[in-house]
């Protein structure tokens, strides 16, 4: 090893122990801070607490680089680290304020997913697309709740089903495991600023899977509410539900697309208060008017990619404010995390993770081969399905409300499930990328505002004057 290259070296290790002094002396501070003064909480305790995050998951992101895991995951084990269940520094009810953060967060991460949904790509690609959509709702469905009814007498609230309230309550989950994780993709993209065929297929599926997971849930609930309530009657109902707000959703994403195009186009200033405007202001309509909002905002992203100039315009504006999205949207999100709860229904919960990424295994492979898939979209393209987050925590909860029959067991247990399927998957697809090369080698840092310590090393051995 030459002089320079063990100087640099020597200047990263440097750099490294330095942010992990940092983060140990300012965990420290808050540590005592929050035990002298307990009862500090409200708005200036969730401000304490957004500014820990976003600090600590910048940091841990750099740490975790040194052994090559993805930034999502330094975020989410700063998050779980600081939350209520470990050390307490941000307790449940900041936490549950900075939920409302993950509002922007969501339509932020809905926008730039659809932007990157082009036709031309979802024209060449369409068989393929269709195939994988087949096979990972269908197949995963079908199999994830032959594994459900297969672990029930291991599963506490659903060993007293019975038989048909058993197979009711497996569709349900199903469901659940066919939800991905938009924020998860665009994370590790964001990342590694990869391209290939294994990215672009990953995220017109996982895109796309909103729809298919609002359709499948509706008409799963139609036939499940008979079957684990013996009072109710089958109805049509639901179906009804489903088509205003499918329609609906994409009436408004349609809209408000054309006007952000316009915007762009003509104004162009300020995007960052539009964001902040449609994340908290948009998002309160949508759902008042209940339609789906990730959905809504994915066809405004799409509408303004592909039905206007102005798509890689609009995609450099929402990655300009990503990196801190995806620090408060992923750090929160570790800070849910409940370990105990995790303990102790982890044998299941592992069960039931690890079956699930099998059988993703499988319907990725049966359908690259149907739809003539490169080989390493049929080699990698299920790693990127594999991590779930919001969308399936809203799924358990939407199930939870709509069946107290099943207590708070069904929706704890897709909590811990979900739990594990969020820290394993941001890994796996950024392996999946590193190894079939469509990763950058120069990834863009995604931490707010420090430098990765290569780069401090290179200005310090820069000469003077350049």
């Amino acid at each position: 090893m030459s002089s320079g290259a063990r100087h640099v070296t020597g200047n990263v290790v440097l750099a490294r122990g330095i942010q992990l002094a940092a983060l140990g002396v300012i965990s420290m501070f808050l540590y005592v801070a929050t035990r002298a003064a307990p009862e500090s909480g409200g708005s200036v305790g969730t401000i304490a607490s957004l500014g820990y995050i976003l600090l600590a998951g910048t940091l841990v992101s750099e740490l975790v680089a040194v052994v090559r895991l993805p930034h999502v995951t330094g975020y989410l084990l700063a998050g779980i680290v600081a939350g209520p269940h470990v050390a307490a520094l941000i307790d449940e009810r900041s936490v549950a304020n900075l939920t409302t953060v993950n509002t922007l967060a969501l339509s932020l991460i809905a926008l730039e997913g659809g932007a990157h949904l082009r036709t031309s790509t979802l024209r060449q690609g369409w068989k393929s697309l269709s195939w994988a959509t087949l096979f990972q709702s269908v197949f995963v469905l079908v199999c994830t709740t032959i594994v459900f009814l297969a672990l029930r007498p291991y599963i506490p609230f659903a060993r007293t089903l019975g038989g048909t309230a058993a197979l009711g309550t497996a569709l349900l989950w199903g469901t659940i495991a066919v939800t991905r994780s938009p924020s998860a993709t665009l994370g590790i993209l964001a990342e590694t600023r990869a391209s290939g065929p294994v990215m672009t297929s990953t995220l017109s599926l996982v895109m796309t899977s909103d729809v298919v997971v609002v359709v499948l849930l509706a008409t799963v609930m139609v036939f499940a509410r008979p079957m684990i309530d013996p009072t109710a009657t089958f109805s049509l109902h639901d179906l009804g539900d489903l088509g205003h707000e499918l329609l609906g959703s994409v009436a408004l994403g349609t809209t408000l697309g054309i006007v952000l195009a316009a915007y762009t186009r003509f104004v162009r200033t300020q995007l960052l208060l539009v964001f902040l405007a449609l994340g908290f202001g948009m998002s309160a309509l949508v759902a008042y008017v209940r339609f789906d909002s990730l959905l809504a905002f994915m066809v405004a992203g799409f509408v303004v990619q592909n039905l206007s100039r102005q798509g890689e315009v609009f995609i450099q504006a929402i990655e300009e404010t990503g990196s801190i999205v995806f620090v408060i949207f992923f750090a929160t999100a570790g800070a849910h995390l409940d370990l105990g709860l995790l303990r102790r229904l982890w044998p299941v919960a592992l069960t039931l993770a690890v079956t699930r990424a099998v059988i993703t295994w499988l319907a990725s492979r049966a359908a690259g081969r149907f739809a003539g898939d490169t080989p390493m979209v049929k080699r990698w393209g299920w790693a990127g399905l594999v991590s779930q987050a919001g969308l399936a925590l809203g799924v358990a909860a939407l199930i939870e409300r709509a069946f107290p029959q099943l207590g708070s067991g069904f929706r704890a247990l897709a909590t811990a499930t979900v739990a594990l399927n969020e820290m394993v998957g941001p890994v796996l697809f950024k392996v999946a990328l590193d190894r079939s090369g469509e990763s950058s080698h120069t990834p863009r840092n995604t931490s707010p505002s420090l430098p990765s310590a290569e780069t401090a090393a290179a200005e310090q051995d820069r000469p003077a004057g350049m």
